[in-house]
């Protein structure tokens, strides 16, 4: 075992892959990665099923000439362990709906050229390896070199030694934004910060 992280666009990965990383029970299989794409209701609504059908359309995963994707996908020595949502900021509907990631700020939250970073899921088993790590540096060159900007991560403050339930790094940890050169630019809340880097 060499434990080397590689990450690609979700494109380029297989649907078993990252069906593999979100699971068969949980928040990331019940989710599908769909929280920030629907509003409330449609979320609450739709099934699983329908949440991947989804998902699977905004990856194109197993199409590798596919001109859009929506993420990264990471691999540990070739196993599939790792995923990253990354796309135009206006990509994500319920995401530009939420008033505190623009707390101080005066932008235009539909300018597609700054892109986001909204959620990571870590396959259980392979956690505390670095996987969220190389998937936030390999979304800065994801992003860069399709033109976008900027972009945003919206992670969560956590703190050494103080436990936080799983469910709440979803969107990552300051630590590994700050890692990949993303620095903060605003903090909406006591446990949330706002962190960009200008590509």
């Amino acid at each position: 075992m060499t434990n080397t992280i590689t990450v690609v666009p979700a494109n380029k990965a297989s649907w078993e892959d990252l069906q593999a990383i979100l699971g068969t029970r949980g928040y990331a299989a019940a989710c599908q990665c769909q929280r920030f794409k629907i509003g409330h209701h449609e979320w609450t609504s739709a099934t699983r099923q329908e949440r991947a059908a989804s998902l699977r359309e905004e990856t194109n995963c197993g199409r590798p000439r596919a001109r859009r994707t929506s993420g990264l996908v990471a691999h540990l020595d070739g196993e599939p362990v790792g995923w990253c949502a990354v796309e135009p900021r206006p990509a994500y509907p319920r995401l530009l709906r939420t008033r505190g990631w623009r707390k101080g700020r005066d932008e235009d939250p539909h300018d597609d050229s700054v892109w986001a970073v909204t959620c990571f899921i870590t396959r259980a088993g392979y956690r505390r390896r670095g996987v969220t790590y190389a998937l936030a540096r390999a979304a800065v060159e994801f992003a860069r070199e399709r033109g976008a900007r900027a972009l945003e991560g919206y992670p969560m403050i956590t703190e050494p030694f103080k436990e936080i339930t799983w469910g709440e790094l979803h969107v990552g940890s300051h630590w590994a934004f700050a890692d990949a050169g993303f620095a903060e630019v605003s903090r909406p809340s006591l446990r949330r910060v706002v962190m960009r880097i200008d590509l």
